[in-house]
């Protein structure tokens, strides 16, 4: 078995109900689990604007599965995606080791989000802000 290592974001429709949405990530997680696969790491990053409207909706439910699974059932994994209404666009992408490396990294908290990053600037600003306020009021 010639098993790699994947990641896939998908965009759901907004007009799901949060159950409606959650069953559907779960029956894909099935899929990858009944097919030999291996579930690594998942992420639901929720209802989130798009960058460009898509089906005249300009919100989506975004998911991230990474997995290892056979190269064979990736085809298989895509056309299920292509025959569900529900999915509005997805991604597919094969992880070299340097992307596995960075993934693991990224989890474990060795390497930080960007968006939290920009929080830790903003309240080293705000910090900063506030003591030379307090500075010029002594």
């Amino acid at each position: 078995m010639n098993q790699k290592q994947y990641e896939t974001v998908i965009i759901l429709t907004p007009v799901l109900s949060e159950q409606q949405m959650k069953d559907a990530v779960a029956g894909y997680r099935e899929l990858i689990t009944e097919n030999g696969g291996e579930m690594i790491h998942e992420e639901n990053w929720g209802l989130t604007k798009l960058a460009y409207p898509i089906e005249k909706k300009g919100t989506g439910f975004y998911h991230l599965f990474e997995f290892k699974a056979n190269t064979d059932f990736i085809t298989k994994w895509e056309l299920a995606f292509r025959r569900d209404e529900r999915v509005m666009r997805y991604l597919t992408t094969s992880l070299d080791k340097w992307a596995v490396e960075f993934n693991q990294k990224r989890r474990s908290g060795e390497i930080k989000s960007s968006a939290e990053t920009a929080k830790e600037r903003k309240a080293a600003a705000a910090a900063a802000e506030s003591d030379t306020k307090n500075d010029q009021e002594d």
